[in-house]
């Protein structure tokens, strides 16, 4: 039995697929940033900046500056409380940052959705990789055992009858 043969062995659909695996392996590469549209760039700026705490500590900031301005009356009073026009802005700036980071959301699962079927793929091959060296050291596990078997034989038709029993039988517990 020879290596091809074992190849041969793995069923057709098992090798089409493992070297479909391969050459998807060298087509596969990352989309730079460069290749974002305007649209993604932005959105993914968007949620990165209203998801940072330089943000929040900010609008924090404007916001106790608003609060205190407006119920101090140390300025006009422009939003005395309860502070409608500031609930307004506030309502207004969900309103338009909720699409940007859902947009950004949903390019990073598409993203996430890719590699998850890239390690899918990585693992098809890798066990199809391992099944196939496993079978290739079954036949040559089976071959030095056949070669070993055909030693013995030849060293037991040189020796006197007495000891050929015991090695014979040696012989036939190994296979």
């Amino acid at each position: 039995m020879t290596i091809a043969h074992v190849i041969h062995q793995l069923h057709e659909e098992e090798i089409k697929l493992l070297e479909t695996l391969r050459i998807k392996r060298r087509e596969r590469a990352p989309r730079a940033v460069d290749e974002y549209s305007t649209g993604e760039k932005i959105a993914d700026w968007v949620a990165a900046t209203m998801g940072s705490w330089a943000f929040i500590i900010g609008q924090s900031i404007i916001l106790v500056i608003w609060i205190i301005l407006n119920v101090t009356a140390y300025v006009q009073q422009w939003d005395p409380y309860p502070f409608i026009l500031l609930n307004l802005a506030l309502s207004f700036q969900a309103a338009y940052a909720a699409p940007f980071i859902m947009m950004s959301q949903n390019r990073q699962a598409a993203i996430d959705r890719i590699a998850a079927q890239t390690d899918y793929q990585i693992n098809a091959k890798a066990e199809l990789e391992i099944e196939l060296l496993h079978q290739k050291l079954d036949l040559l596990r089976e071959t030095e055992v056949s070669e070993l078997i055909q030693v013995i034989r030849r060293l037991e038709a040189r020796l006197p009858p007495a000891e050929t029993a015991f090695v014979g039988d040696l012989a036939a517990d190994k296979i």
